[in-house]
């Protein structure tokens, strides 16, 4: 486990190191990761640091008004509008390795914009140990590792969790102090839910995955799981009223795990199971069914894609 007495001073002064008198900016998603790496990054260069919340339109219900919430204390938070680009570039993509660098690519080139704006060199991430391990092993790329362009306009990205495990992230933002809203929140992949949704990235269905993610994190919250999600994987016969619908498939997971490297399907209540797909099945027209994956990691991925 990581001392968090060394581990803070040291990572402070690494990134101090590395930046010194020069500007940078971080990709800021509101998840423990990001968020640490911010504090951090913050307590090394105070106002050198331009934290960048990009709203991909592939987030979370609610996601950005969080964002402005939690974060608007910094007077140099920017929040980019690019849900047009991200999904124009992604129209048609029904490959998940290029659905992940196509999102990494668009990423990088939405902080260079800014970076240029606040004449900023460095680029901070909240990469951890998982994320390279996956992408080194072509597991998956993480769009923040293997998801980089070959051509990246920032004289150096600096990674000061890159060999933490989540689970140690947690205890690190803990003793920065964050507030348990950050440190305790469950992972949220960084393509967001293009990794949620099987096939192409449409309006409606991302329509459907924000709402069936949001239920599902709501009614399994008492579960504590290491991760919940919502995935839309494909469509199926069902009816609604008197009427045969052709519609999605929702597929609802929730897992356990220390550190994201391996993880076990929880054993969920009927009673819960049957109030989200209720819920779920009632949020949208076309969602026909939903099911409960019971697959652990391994043979599965935690994500569907």
């Amino acid at each position: 486990m990581v001392d968090t007495d060394t581990f803070v001073p040291d990572a402070v002064a690494e990134i101090d190191e590395q930046i010194g008198d020069a500007n940078a900016v971080i990709a800021l998603s509101g998840g423990v990761d990001s968020s640490t790496a911010a504090a951090l990054a913050y307590e090394a260069i105070g106002d050198q640091l331009t934290p960048v919340y990009v709203d991909t339109g592939l987030m979370r219900k609610g996601e950005t008004e969080e964002i402005r919430e939690t974060f608007g204390y910094m007077d140099s938070l920017r929040i980019v509008e690019a849900q047009d680009r991200f999904l124009d570039a992604l129209e048609g993509v029904t490959d998940p390795e290029e659905k992940r660098h196509i999102i990494g690519e668009q990423f990088i080139r939405e902080f260079e914009t800014v970076a240029t704006n606040v004449d900023a060199d460095y680029l901070v991430q909240g990469t951890i140990y998982p994320d390279r391990i996956e992408s080194e092993g072509t597991i998956k790329s993480h769009h923040n590792v293997g998801g980089l362009p070959e051509v990246v306009d920032f004289e150096g990205i600096v990674e000061p969790m890159r060999d933490l495990y989540k689970d140690e992230v947690r205890e690190v933002a803990r003793e920065l102090g964050l507030e348990e809203i950050i440190s305790e929140r469950m992972p949220f992949p960084g393509p967001g839910l293009a990794v949620r949704i099987i096939g192409e990235i449409t309006a409606e269905k991302l329509e459907v995955a924000r709402e069936a993610n949001h239920v599902v994190e709501e009614e399994l919250e008492e579960y504590e799981p290491w991760q919940a999600l919502a995935a839309v994987i494909g469509k199926a016969t069902g009816v609604k009223g008197d009427n045969r619908v052709h519609g999605w498939v929702v597929s609802v997971r929730s897992v356990e795990s220390r550190d994201g490297m391996t993880a076990r399907a929880q054993e969920i209540d009927w009673e819960t199971l049957q109030r989200i797909q209720s819920r779920i099945t009632g949020s949208h027209e076309n969602v026909a069914r939903v099911v409960y994956d019971v697959t652990h990691k391994p043979p599965a991925t935690i994500e569907y894609e």
